[in-house]
């Protein structure tokens, strides 16, 4: 099973989308690479700021983090959502853990060109860590926690998965 340290960013965005895709890819069902969903998601990536540099800090990987300490992440969707804003802030947290004082993080939306700004504050450090003790205790429970209601799944690489009988 993961520490704490081992939290990254896509476990707590699956924890704000959907808990049981994030129990599912704690213990290595990853059909991502199956999903033209998430094709998609890695062409708008690979094809959107390529001047930008990522960022290893181990179990996390972000977009970019620019002069003035903000983390730029580039997402495939057309709006944001609260999945998208917690991975950010997870990403501020891992940055304060190592000592950069990440100011918070700009979401980047090429479809729809958009942006948001996120501010890091004490608010969003006290929920970043709510987030990797809840993203502990989704992938140690002994059973995967129930499916959510189908129309929510739509664009879910886990889709087959979870919905085939």
């Amino acid at each position: 099973m993961i520490g704490p340290e081992d939290v990254g960013g896509v476990h707590v965005k699956y924890l704000h989308h959907c808990r049981r895709q994030l129990w599912l890819y704690a213990r290595g069902v990853r059909p991502e690479h199956l999903s033209t969903t998430v094709q998609m998601g890695e062409a708008v990536h690979e094809t959107s700021y390529t001047r930008s540099s990522p960022v290893d800090l181990g179990a996390a990987k972000l977009d970019h983090l620019d002069g003035a300490a903000w983390v730029h992440e580039v997402k495939s969707s057309s709006k944001p959502g609260r999945a998208d804003e917690a991975q950010a802030m997870h990403y501020c947290y891992r940055l304060h853990g190592v000592g950069v004082a990440a100011q918070g993080a700009i979401l980047h939306y090429p479809k729809t060109r958009r942006t948001k700004r996120l501010p890091y504050t004490p608010q969003a450090a006290e929920q970043a860590e709510a987030d990797i003790a809840a993203v502990l205790e989704v992938v140690s429970a002994p059973v995967s926690p129930p499916l959510l209601p189908r129309p929510s799944c739509r664009g879910c690489s886990y889709l087959d998965y979870c919905w085939n009988e």
